[in-house]
């Protein structure tokens, strides 16, 4: 299981999704940067360059959005990522356990297939839950301020407003398609690596952290690309999601399909490390202190 600890009693359904839900949300806020500079990375080489800025490695990235539009833009879009993680991580990762038990069908030892199973399945319901919250999130990552450009929101919740009321509502769902894939990817690289391979060591947990985050990243990339341009676009730019795809290779070549190849591993690999090590210390934690007042009653 994900996250055994080491109490007599094991955690609750409520405790892991809210351990899940404050350990997602203060690994966005320590790599919301990165976060950001995958973004602006991924949708380099759209359109053509007119501002004559362009985004060269991760720490070049990073420093030229700072010098150019505010260090507060590296966290442009933080409201919705938090919200994000609280309906999206909480769920994901903390209904884990309890949907694997129901696919291991009596088994001692749950399966590959068990653990798979519960990935894809906590997956696809956390992304319809919490995918309006990912269009916006994207959305203010990726606008610009330079030249005096209008920015397309002024805010997250004038965001939701505005993709609502001038797309349509369906919009806030927009590029789910794409976002299903890629969470089955991740879902069944990052949650299964992870949970064959830790132990309940600070150590190993890092470990594990990171070699799950790697191959989240290599796996996910083309079609995280895929989905953060289509879910940027404005109505009419695509057809459709495989359209997206076909004018990226046409125009941009293979190679598109891994810009933002390094923020990602490296916000995806420190995210990680600092969610499912917090998650596993804040569930004993809260166990503990369960029992302690269990035992003083």
């Amino acid at each position: 299981m994900v996250g055994t600890t080491t109490t007599d009693v094991p955690p609750t359904m409520g405790v892991k999704i809210f351990s899940a839900g404050v350990a997602a949300c203060l690994a966005d806020v320590i790599t919301f940067p990165l976060d950001t500079a995958k973004v602006r990375q991924q949708i380099q080489g759209e359109f053509p360059i007119t501002s004559g800025i362009r985004y060269k490695g991760v720490l070049g990235t990073i420093t030229t959005l700072a010098k150019t539009e505010g260090p507060l833009k590296l966290y442009s879009g933080l409201p919705a990522g938090l919200q994000r993680q609280i309906s999206f991580a909480s769920l994901r990762i903390g209904l884990y356990d309890t949907v694997q038990e129901f696919f291991t069908s009596g088994e001692e030892t749950p399966s590959l297939g068990s653990k798979i199973s519960a990935g894809l399945t906590t997956g696809g319901v956390a992304v319809f839950i919490g995918q309006p919250t990912e269009v916006v999130k994207v959305r203010l990552q990726a606008q610009s301020h330079l030249h005096g450009l209008k920015p397309r929101y002024t805010g997250t919740y004038n965001a939701y407003r505005i993709i609502a009321t001038t797309e349509s509502l369906t919009s806030l769902w927009k590029g789910t398609t794409p976002n299903l894939l890629r969470n089955v990817i991740i879902n069944c690289t990052e949650l299964v690596t992870y949970d064959l391979m830790k132990g309940d060591d600070v150590p190993c947990h890092l470990l594990s952290a990171l070699i799950a985050g790697f191959c989240t990243t290599l796996l996910s990339s083309p079609v995280d690309v895929v989905k953060t341009r289509f879910i940027n676009s404005p109505p009419g730019q695509y057809t459709s999601v495989p359209n997206c795809a076909m004018t990226m290779f046409t125009k941009e070549g293979p190679t598109a399909f891994f810009k933002g190849f390094v923020p990602s591993f490296l916000r995806l690999g420190s995210w990680n490390v600092i969610m499912f090590v917090c998650f596993e210390k804040l569930k004993g934690e809260l166990m503990r202190s369960r029992q302690t007042v269990d035992c003083a009653t």
